[in-house]
């Protein structure tokens, strides 16, 4: 747009002055159309003569015969202020300000990704949005493990982070899940900001004083946030203690699991499966789901399909036995 409109003041003014090959005026360079202009300013703006150019075109100048004009001078004083003022409008802020734009793309193609800063909330939205499309702030704590796995480090996971290395991470995090088996948004973001950036944490005997000692720190430094928001950033130790379900617990879990598969006895075929005491303790943890009743106190089963599986779970017993 700069070069535009200075290309157009200058045919105005500077387009009727002859061509001298002994000046800066030329058949090469002039003002004579729109795309010459153009040129000739592009070639100021590299710094290229252009005093030589500007004396050129001030009064005195004769004028083009093709011309038709009556003055016998064609060129103006007012070449001063324009080549001067478009030198300094070029050179000194449009350049500047081209390499203001390089040096801020080199600095975000070369920042170190390992290091949380606030472009990342901004992905971490973008894509919480596409497991809460209704934007309720909730979403099931199995689609939070595939939201992380989705989102780059530092704040999510990555594609390439190893299931026992993500289950651990959760297990620290351990925010709490409601009936629905849902996560707080807050919660959840909070928690992946204080795991990657080490806030309080501790082993799992001094997490509690931990949290106390981090909820103490937001009152002091947030007071009038803290009331609404300390129990969404640092979940009530009611929220976390025995008989309520949280993340920590469901992949503790799951890593048990994936650590029993890993070994020989989870990979050989129950026939030949030898005398384990943990393995008969799981048994009589299933077999107790299936007869026991903490409500009734009943430990028959309740249908035939319950009885069939209970017949099914005591025949495989004795046969392990």
């Amino acid at each position: 747009m700069l070069f535009f409109i200075y290309a157009i003041i200058g045919m105005q003014v500077f387009g009727n002055i002859a061509l001298d090959p002994e000046s800066a005026i030329t058949r090469h360079n002039n003002f004579r159309s729109f795309v010459q202009g153009l040129m000739l300013l592009f070639r100021c703006a590299t710094g290229e003569a252009w005093p030589s150019i500007m004396l050129s075109c001030i009064k005195g100048r004769p004028c083009d015969p093709l011309a038709k004009k009556p003055e016998l001078d064609c060129g103006s004083n007012l070449a001063y202020a324009y080549f001067v003022s478009f030198i300094f409008f070029c050179s000194f802020l449009m350049l500047n300000l081209f390499v203001a734009v390089i040096m801020d793309n080199f600095d975000y193609l070369t920042r170190d990704s390992s290091i949380l800063g606030a472009h990342h909330l901004d992905e971490f939205v973008r894509i919480w949005a596409e497991y809460d499309p209704n934007a309720t702030g909730k979403i099931h704590y199995s689609e939070m493990y595939d939201m992380l796995k989705n989102m780059d480090p530092p704040l999510g996971f990555g594609n390439k982070c190893p299931n026992r290395l993500a289950y651990k991470k959760l297990i620290r995090m351990n925010m709490p899940v409601d009936d629905d088996g849902k996560v707080n948004f807050t919660t959840t973001l909070f928690a992946l900001i204080r795991e990657n950036l080490s806030i309080k944490v501790r082993s799992a005997d001094e997490m509690d004083q931990a949290d106390d000692e981090l909820r103490d720190t937001i009152r002091n430094i947030w007071p009038l946030q803290a009331k609404k928001m300390l129990d969404l950033l640092i979940p009530r130790n009611e929220e976390l203690s025995k008989g309520k379900l949280t993340v920590g617990k469901i992949y503790a879990a799951l890593l048990i699991l994936e650590s029993w598969r890993s070994t020989k006895f989870g990979r050989i075929e129950p026939a030949v499966l030898p005398r384990s005491s943990f393995f008969n303790c799981l048994l009589d943890m299933a077999a107790g789901q299936w007869t026991g009743n903490s409500k009734t106190g009943n430990l028959e089963p309740e249908s035939t399909e319950e009885a069939n599986l209970l017949s099914h779970r005591n025949t495989q017993r004795k046969s392990f036995r």
